[in-house]
């Protein structure tokens, strides 16, 4: 299935190719404050269309692009390796449309203590 979705603005929009069996829900610093709630895919999977300007911003071990529209500030997606080093994005599932988000389910990641 092909999910579409994007910033608030609009500056960032992207399609995603897979099936959401879960979403991933971590307690760090970051996603806690953000509310993300991540479906990760390989990257070749993601495609983005950026009109505006696209911002990383990393943290603690430096191994995640936390990418955010400039404009609005949304968090869109994450960049990363899959612990068998396979390139990978980290979608937030609350930038895809038409999804009921209360339908999906939430695996708990303890990254605060990770």
């Amino acid at each position: 299935m092909i999910y579409q979705g994007s910033c608030h603005c609009g500056d960032i929009s992207f399609t995603a190719e897979g099936e959401i069996g879960q979403v991933m829900e971590c307690n760090c610093s970051y996603c806690s404050r953000k509310g993300h709630l991540m479906w990760f895919v390989d990257r070749d999977k993601l495609n983005c269309t950026v009109k505006g300007s696209l911002s990383t911003y990393r943290f603690n071990k430096h191994v995640i692009d936390h990418q955010f529209c400039a404009r609005c500030g949304i968090g869109v997606f994450g960049m990363g390796t899959s612990p068998q080093g396979k390139p990978m994005a980290a979608i937030n599932a609350r930038c895809l449309e038409g999804i009921d988000l209360d339908t999906l389910k939430r695996i708990h990641y303890d990254g605060r203590n990770a």
